[in-house]
């Protein structure tokens, strides 16, 4: 295990995320990357490393490490508790890791994703120069599993000269939209009733996407799209009614009609929403 960390325990669906794979949409590779992107370049920078740095993203934490080396980590995110040797250990601050030691990651009790920098980058193998797991197109590094061996880059560049990140909590968020592709699909009271209710996130969650129980989107016409482009954040609305909004992992064409898009500076409070909790649209200023 010399110089890597050892996956004691892999918890639920944790990967490795970098910044993702923009500009390949045209050859069917979507970005992927880190769901709530904020969160992992502010590890990162606690550690210094690049923001886009490859760490992991770890949905209700519940992951185990154990470091063959000495290392610097942090912990951004949701907020959890988190254990080195036994001893609690505080997120949005450098953590030395002594080597031997191990590194357990709670669950939080509000939020989903936990990140974790390590000085220096995970540098498990590129794939069209990302990192990134794209759990939908099967591209990057395996998911987690126990003993699996991550191994970690050399330091590039100096220390940051901030200790400790301040945190504000992003929890019940009202994300901003735009106005779909589509919204001519659906009623003028659609969109209306997007923004008016607030929609639940559900148990079928994940990467990929989010499907949201709410009231039901009227469609103003029939029939279906051919495939058209799709992005992080639009709010796909199936024969159901009910929107799916797209997150990370999400497929780069879509056959079901965009109602509205959810502003990409609101996708990382997205991104932290777990099932169960309340979600609420509004148009962004300017419409």
């Amino acid at each position: 295990m010399r110089g890597g960390v050892l996956v004691v325990r892999a918890g639920y669906g944790a990967t490795v995320q970098d910044l993702g794979r923009p500009g390949l949409a045209a050859l069917g590779v979507g970005r992927s990357g880190a769901a709530d992107r904020g969160a992992l370049r502010l590890a990162n920078r606690l550690v210094g490393n690049p923001e886009g740095a490859a760490g992991l993203e770890m949905p209700l934490g519940g992951v185990e490490l154990e470091f063959g080396r000495a290392a610097t980590c942090a912990l951004a995110g949701a907020d959890c508790p988190a254990w080195a040797d036994g001893r609690p250990v505080a997120a949005r601050t450098p953590l030395a890791v002594p080597a031997g030691a191990r590194l357990r990651i709670g669950t939080p009790g509000r939020g989903l994703r936990v990140y974790l920098a390590v000085r220096g980058g995970l540098d498990v193998p590129a794939v069209l120069g990302s990192r990134a797991t794209d759990t939908l197109a099967g591209l990057g590094p395996e998911r987690l599993a126990p003993g699996l061996l991550l191994p970690v880059g050399a330091a590039a560049t100096g220390w940051p000269a901030a200790d400790h990140a301040p945190y504000r909590e992003r929890t019940g968020p009202v994300l901003r939209v735009v106005p779909g592709p589509r919204e001519d699909w659906f009623t003028a009271a659609a969109l209306r009733t997007l923004c008016g209710e607030p929609y639940t996130v559900t148990a079928e969650s994940d990467r990929v996407g989010m499907r949201l129980e709410g009231p039901v989107l009227e469609r103003a016409r029939g029939g279906e799209l051919p495939s058209e482009g799709m992005v992080p954040g639009a709010l796909q609305v199936p024969p159901s009614g009910r929107p799916i909004l797209f997150l990370a992992d999400h497929p780069v064409t879509g056959g079901y009609p965009v109602i509205a898009v959810v502003h990409r500076d609101d996708l990382d409070a997205a991104a932290q929403a777990r099932p169960g909790d309340a979600l609420r649209f509004r148009v962004a200023d300017g419409r």
